[in-house]
């Protein structure tokens, strides 16, 4: 069933937020509608919450649903970015957690990636299938929209947060955190940073036009990049004090993203 909602008066541009790990609901955001969307490709992870983050209207989901938190490997990503469509979502600004492999990507980094490695198999992965009759070989050299990772970097500056203006995301099936050997093999291919989430959603949001961009925190050493063990408690800690960070870089690029030129 389709979703047709009318645009607001103020509303120059429809953005969405899709959040990840430790970032299921955003602060400052004022829920007007909470829309439920499905489509061919069956259930997005929960409903699309319309409101209005610090003044300006955005559209908010979250990756992993509600309490009962969908892993990576079951997130149905086709249904996330085909109801995102469905409301007219003209940009996306996803929010990543991930593990840090090279040397600048310690714990507690924002970083804007603008590359990808995809390492996860058996996902479904593209709108283009059998039953369509269509193929589309989708471009793809440069994964994310440069604009949208040029108001991220631009927006966070604004507001004296620091953040890395590159690097290249190595996403791994999950829910299991890699092995030593397999960070090794991540670094050697050129990764900086490892997550779970960051594919497919950002080739379908590319299938459909959607200009898309990744804000991902590091949380945690990759496996064998610290002399302690990964430790969900330090993970956490890391998330208290980096997630309102990142929620600022976002609402600061909806502010002016809404604002336009």
């Amino acid at each position: 069933m389709g979703v047709n909602l009318a645009r607001s008066p103020n509303a120059v541009r429809r953005i969405a937020i899709i959040g990840g790990s430790g970032l299921q609901t955003l602060d400052n955001f004022d829920i007007k509608e909470v829309v439920d969307c499905t489509s061919e490709w069956g259930e997005p992870s929960s409903p699309v919450y319309r409101g209005y983050l610090e003044g300006n209207e955005i559209f908010f989901m979250p990756r992993h649903g509600g309490e009962q938190a969908i892993p990576p490997h079951k997130v149905n990503y086709r249904a996330n970015i085909a109801a995102l469509e469905q409301l007219g979502v003209e940009s996306i600004l996803a929010f990543n957690a991930v593990g840090g492999i090279t040397a600048t990507y310690g714990s507690g980094v924002l970083a804007v990636p603008d590359q990808i490695v995809d390492y996860t198999w058996g996902r479904e992965h593209t709108f283009w299938s059998d039953k369509n009759g269509d193929l589309l070989h989708v471009e793809f050299t440069y994964p994310y929209d440069q604009d949208l990772r040029n108001e991220l970097l631009s927006s966070a500056k604004k507001i004296n947060i620091k953040l890395q203006g590159r690097g290249v995301y190595g996403a791994t099936q999950g829910p299991r955190l890699e092995s030593a050997a397999e960070i090794i093999r991540l670094e050697k291919d050129g990764c900086d940073i490892v997550g779970m989430t960051g594919m497919p959603e950002a080739a379908l949001a590319r299938e459909k036009n959607i200009p898309y961009a990744c804000l991902a925190l590091v949380v945690n050493p990759a496996a064998g990049k610290s002399t302690e063990l990964i430790s969900m408690d330090d993970i956490r800690a890391v998330m208290a004090e980096g997630i309102p960070r990142a929620q600022q870089v976002l609402s600061a690029s909806v502010a002016e993203l809404i604002a336009g030129p």
